[in-house]
């Protein structure tokens, strides 16, 4: 039997079949696979615990079997902090989970392979607090891509989810650095009255936030949309989570973008994944001497879909109707939009990366002369400067 705990007056502990569950996740060594076997056996998690230990072998190897007649190490512990967690969400939140079990289970999760036992959910009060299924939405949107961005692809990430948002979509991706913020970023930016804008699947437990920088916006994510985790509470953000989580950010969506990768980008995992799910991907092409644009030109030749507008995704989606937005275009798609009256050094600097001696050979200007414009144009986010001694033209909506 799963342990109950005692009454607290400061929270309410979860209920028994909450602690099944819980105490399923925490078990060492018996993975979602099992997992579902137990339950397809028992019928529910409560009731794999009251299955005799002969029952458990049909479905489990003889260390399974062991670990689930013990309970979880720190199991008291474990159950207060979620007792605690579910009592004490931050102002205008709430905190909950989900089970295969419980109706508010995304359908389109269940409709991949290794599917999450539960999923740790903070979000905006009066929407967990319905009755309504919160998924599906209208439509949902994966973006991914580089931690390391060039300024250029912050511009393009934040700038599409702004404009998606604003026509109903739902952003999702995993709060990391670089191109996820600014996808997150862009998607509260351009939020209208439905709820939620974005999602953030984490790869810690939702008791803490990484990367920290990111608290803020985490805060603002449960606000106006979901953050999502299938960790316990606790979890550290260990390596090998990033990768798994993945396959539920591309699972959520209807379709993923790959504003920005390299050819070893984990972006290309959760592409990847979208595709075996049967889910469209969609890239924005880069500069060939990027390096942080080869992983989309690879997804391009495999037969993704280009993106240089947020129309071109609008297109795409099952039960979209594309609108005249105004988007911020790719840089390739912009190379020939050059307008005569910006400055000479723009149009010298052209999209790609370009070194100070390049430029001065395309302009004939000396090296002071050149680092001063290069600085006003830096002061006005006009040029970007990257590692290398590289500098680029940044495009603005």
């Amino acid at each position: 039997m799963v342990p109950s705990l005692q009454n607290d007056t400061h929270h309410a502990p979860p209920d028994a079949e909450a602690l099944a569950w819980l105490r399923l996740l925490l078990t060492p060594g018996v993975g979602r696979t099992t997992a579902r076997k137990l339950l397809a056996k028992a019928g529910s998690a409560e009731a794999i615990w009251r299955l005799p230990l002969l029952a458990w072998a049909e479905c489990a190897t003889q260390a399974q079997v062991k670990a689930l007649a013990e309970l979880p190490a720190d199991w008291e512990k474990h159950c207060n902090t979620l007792s605690q967690w579910l009592a004490a969400p931050a102002a205008g939140t709430l905190h909950t989970f989900i089970h295969l079990g419980n109706s508010q289970y995304p359908q389109c999760l269940l409709e991949t392979e290794d599917t999450p036992l539960m999923l740790f959910v903070q979000g905006p009060a009066a929407l967990l607090a319905s009755s309504d299924p919160w998924f599906p939405y209208p439509a949902t949107l994966a973006m991914v891509g580089s931690r390391n961005p060039s300024a250029q692809g912050v511009i393009n990430a934040r700038d599409m989810a702004q404009a998606l948002a604003e026509q109903g979509l739902c952003i999702v991706s995993g709060l990391a650095r670089g191109i996820d913020a600014a996808a997150h970023e862009g998607a509260l930016k351009g939020k209208t009255a439905k709820t939620p804008c974005t999602i953030a699947v984490v790869g810690t437990g939702l008791d803490q936030v990484y990367p920290r920088a990111h608290t803020a916006l985490a805060q603002q994510i449960a606000l106006h949309g979901l953050v999502i985790s299938e960790y316990p509470l606790g979890s550290e953000p260990l390596p090998k989570h990033f990768p798994q989580r993945n396959r539920i950010i591309s699972g959520l969506s209807q379709g993923t973008l790959v504003v920005e990768a390299a050819l070893q980008s984990g972006s290309l995992i959760t592409a990847r994944l979208a595709s075996e799910q049967g889910r469209d991907v969609f890239a924005i092409p880069g500069s060939i001497h990027a390096p942080q644009a080869k992983g989309c030109h690879a997804l391009l030749r495999q037969g993704a879909k280009l993106v240089e507008t947020a129309a071109d995704i609008l297109d795409e989606l099952q039960g979209i109707n594309p609108l005249q937005v105004h988007i911020a275009k790719g840089p390739e798609a912009i190379k020939n939009e050059v307008s005569k009256q910006e400055p000479e050094l723009l149009r010298a600097l052209g999209h790609d990366p370009m070194t100070l001696d390049t430029l001065m050979a395309r302009t004939g200007w000396d090296a002071a002369h050149l680092q001063a414009q290069l600085m006003e144009l830096e002061l006005d986010a006009m040029v970007a400067r990257l590692p290398g001694g590289l500098y680029q033209r940044i495009t603005h909506s």
